[in-house]
């Protein structure tokens, strides 16, 4: 069983040869990889390496920037391979530029087309003003964007980014997660948080028209790429949710997130992407239905300290796919902290149809003794994936959880 098969096997609620995927939820952390940097792990993978700055405008959008770099870094970890990448609507198409130069302060336009405050003698970034602010902004960002397609984005530059994954993907020697901004999350960016909530009742004309567009060109794009490359996964940011539950109610996400999923995700399968996962912090639970509904098949990263306790989820929707799910603060905490938590969550990898990982990236407060601890035991706790067991798997609390080590 190849990589990719291991990784579908694993989402299927089926039970894998030897053992389920063995993955990690998201990228890491830089500030983490400072701290391991001292501790061990080898000295090139500096925050430069793992993720280089665009040279070539078109891979700001076309993007495979961390892809290589990040997999060469988990793989030393000896995690399955996993290739990332993304497309990106070129919404962040403006050219950085210094609008006012103070003693206190320098205020820019960044890249995203937000200007901001840059303050000099204390840590403080003050945001401006947004891209979007009034309706009539949108169809100078529009025709903005549509250049930016036209002069960056051909066939040819898709080609030549995402086409050199084919191979090596056919045979199965990684899996590839592809991530893409959500219909929730893109106007947020474009307006700012409490514009964004109050322009559902105030502009709702103008969020309609923002993922009309951003559908149009997902169908245009995500046709071209998803030709060279089928993914496992393909994960949409939202963070439409909080520790005290969803931004918006049901009614609005049907209207405004899930009626243009409807439309996306049955053309991504005909495509021949795997699984549609959101991506979402906090406590969504109220959404699950909805969600479903919308024909999404799964969800990241699962914030534990949100309430998002998965063995509860699972109990209510049974055929939900997962990723994530396990308490990065236990990492840190050590070897007992990490076994308890396997232990919380092994009835979920018995049953199948779950990646676990840090239920985000993990903290700097970690040290690289104990995530190594925690990456034996998650590649020997996937051995149980999908066996659904009708009883809990016995872990005893005199014995760590594994004494499987990956070095």
């Amino acid at each position: 069983m190849n990589t990719s098969e291991r990784l579908s096997a694993t989402l299927n609620f089926e039970k894998p040869e030897d053992r389920g995927a063995f993955a990690e939820t998201f990228f890491p952390w830089t500030l983490t990889v400072e701290r391991w940097l001292k501790e061990g792990i080898p000295e090139k993978f500096t925050a430069d390496y793992l993720y280089p700055q665009a040279k070539d405008r078109s891979r700001r959008y076309f993007n495979d920037l961390m892809t290589d770099p990040v997999y060469e870094y988990e793989q030393f970890l000896g995690l399955d391979g996993v290739k990332r990448m993304s497309f990106r609507i070129p919404f962040k198409c403006f050219d950085g530029q210094v609008l006012e130069d103070t003693p206190e302060f320098t205020r820019k336009l960044d890249e995203d087309g937000w200007q901001r405050r840059y303050y000099k003698t204390r840590d403080l970034v003050q945001e401006v003003k947004p891209v979007i602010v009034e309706e009539e902004d949108w169809p100078l960002l529009k025709e903005r964007i549509e250049s930016e397609l036209e002069h960056y984005c051909s066939d040819e530059k898709l080609r030549e980014i995402y086409g050199k994954y084919t191979d090596g993907h056919r045979r199965g020697d990684f899996s590839i997660r592809f991530r893409a901004s959500g219909f929730f999350w893109t106007a947020r960016e474009l307006l700012g948080v409490e514009e964004h909530l109050i322009a559902f009742y105030e502009m709702p004309e103008l969020l309609h028209e923002i993922n009309d567009f951003i559908l149009e060109k997902y169908l245009e794009y995500f046709d071209k790429i998803f030709s060279l490359i089928q993914p496992e996964v393909i994960l949409f940011e939202e963070d439409l949710s909080g520790v005290n539950g969803p931004m918006i109610s049901p009614a609005m996400f049907d209207e405004f997130v899930g009626d243009y999923y409807k439309k996306l995700i049955p053309f991504l399968k005909k495509k021949g992407v795997k699984n549609a996962f959101v991506d979402t912090d906090g406590d969504f639970r109220q959404l699950i239905p909805n969600m479903l509904a919308a024909g999404v098949d799964g969800f990241l990263p699962m914030d534990v300290n949100a309430g998002m306790d998965i063995v509860e989820v699972r109990k209510q929707f049974p055929g939900v796919k997962l990723i994530g799910g396990f308490n990065k603060l236990a990492i840190a905490e050590g070897k007992e902290a990490i076994d308890k938590e396997f232990e919380r969550l092994m009835p979920v990898i018995r049953q199948g149809g779950y990646i676990p990982g840090a239920d985000h990236q993990v903290a700097p407060s970690t040290s690289l003794e104990n995530y190594r601890y925690y990456l034996g035991c998650l590649k020997n706790v996937m051995k149980e994936a999908g066996a659904d067991a009708p009883r809990k798997a016995c872990i005893s609390r005199q014995q760590h959880v594994c004494s499987a080590k990956i070095y």
